[in-house]
């Protein structure tokens, strides 16, 4: 069994609760910091530790908090990106719901280390339960001054506040959930300037993740090196890995950074049902490139998916079997993403419509000779002609399923129908 950090707390009864987290050695590493460490050492740590940022872009952690203008004289700010609406990707909600004060002491750590006197997460619309949890847990916190002025009896003050979205997609992104929390439209940003400079309400602030600031209690107890040793070269520690689709045991998953993609598949999610064989894989959530069976040694990390053309992203694994008609998966991924889409920008709201119609056409045995080449060519006009990542995350999906599924694409055009069987 490898080591567990977040998931240990799972299956234990009110984890999600400040007696239970403190019974387990809870709020001990905070209290150690705010008497011994500088800000300067805490992000030496987490640099030294190898932690990503686990929401999607892998971003050294440590790095990005060094951003902060130390000498800016506006407030800064931590914003915590519990927008989880990824398709296949879960893994943030099992943290709010069993290991909230884990998270919430990972926050305490990183606002100290920045400067920030008042963190706000923004969480997803539809996740009504946990973020009722999270207010429940901050009054908790609260009662007991652990949030407020002067935490855990120092001289730092942290205030924490829960701003609930409203189901867009697109406020995943970085700039347009900072735009949402000013209570404004969802749009992504131009960047330069980044939020480290000038983020929320016009001042240096920090965007991460939830399952990133939930390693960090564990970083500073135990030292860069220990959580650096768990994972991979560059990529360090543990991450939780969503797995759905066509698999006997989905579910979430802590593993090792660089684990290969088949061993989590086959011996932690127990293979694919009804002996059935692997069609195709989609590592990370919907927006990366998908994966055939002969890349799924791969090495669960952001370099190593990066060096065969696709992404680690948000770790949500998808397995498809071989009953799976791939112009049907691309088909909903790509509504989706029309679906989502802010419309700020043409390439993208233009070109995932367009892309939505012309698969739409093909399923339904309408499709022209010229819509296979189509589709890669709308793809290829999106891709890096958008101000955020969304129009690549519809795009690339595109490529390479064309790519590597082209005669069932060719196919459903010359007969009009599917040839895969059960469809």
């Amino acid at each position: 069994m490898s080591e567990k950090i977040i998931s240990k707390f799972f299956d234990i009864e009110d984890s999600h609760t400040i007696e239970i987290y403190e019974k387990h050695g809870g709020y001990e590493t905070i209290r150690k910091v705010l008497k011994q460490w500088t800000p300067e050492q805490i992000i030496e740590e987490v640099s030294n530790a190898n932690l990503r940022g686990l929401g999607g872009a892998g971003f050294p952690a440590g790095r990005k908090w060094s951003f902060i203008p130390k000498d800016s004289p506006k407030p800064k700010y931590l914003v915590i990106n519990a927008d989880e609406s990824e398709p296949g990707t879960f893994k943030d909600r099992y943290v709010i719901d069993h290991y909230t004060h884990g998270l919430f002491e990972g926050i305490m750590i990183a606002s100290y280390a920045i400067g920030a006197h008042k963190a706000f997460i923004y969480i997803r619309g539809e996740y009504i339960r946990q973020t009722e949890r999270l207010v429940e847990q901050i009054e908790a916190a609260y009662e007991k001054g652990y949030l407020g002025k002067g935490i855990f009896g120092s001289k730092f003050d942290l205030d924490l506040i829960v701003h609930r979205g409203a189901g867009a997609y697109i406020c995943g992104e970085e700039t347009a959930l900072l735009e949402s929390l000013e209570g404004k439209k969802g749009w992504p940003r131009m960047k330069p300037p980044f939020p480290a400079i000038e983020g929320a309400f016009h001042s240096p602030t920090i965007v991460n993740n939830v399952e990133t600031l939930a390693y960090v209690p564990t970083i500073i107890k135990n030292g860069a090196d220990s959580f650096a040793n768990l994972g991979s070269e560059r990529n360090g520690g543990l991450r939780l890995y969503s797995i759905s689709g066509h698999v006997k045991n989905p579910g979430v998953y802590e593993l090792p950074m660089g684990i290969p993609l088949r061993e989590i598949i086959y011996e932690h999610a127990g293979g694919l049902e009804n002996g059935n064989g692997i069609k195709a894989v989609i590592p990370g959530g919907s927006s990366s490139p998908i994966l055939t069976p002969n890349e799924i040694d791969v090495n669960m990390d952001f370099d190593s998916l990066a060096a065969i053309g696709s992404m680690l992203g948000s770790a949500g694994i998808i397995v498809m079997d071989d009953s799976t008609c791939m112009v049907r998966a691309l088909y909903v991924v790509t509504r989706f993403y029309h679906h989502e889409s802010c419309g700020q920008c043409t390439p993208c709201r233009e070109g995932t419509g367009w892309a939505e119609k012309v698969l739409k056409r093909i399923l339904d045995g309408a499709g022209r000779p010229e819509d296979v080449d189509n589709l890669v060519e709308i793809a290829d006009n999106i891709i890096g002609n958008t101000i955020c990542p969304l129009g690549d995350a519809a795009a690339l999906p595109i490529q390479s399923y064309v790519k590597k599924f082209r005669e069932e694409f060719e196919y459903h055009v010359r007969e009009g129908k599917c040839d895969v069987k059960g469809q």
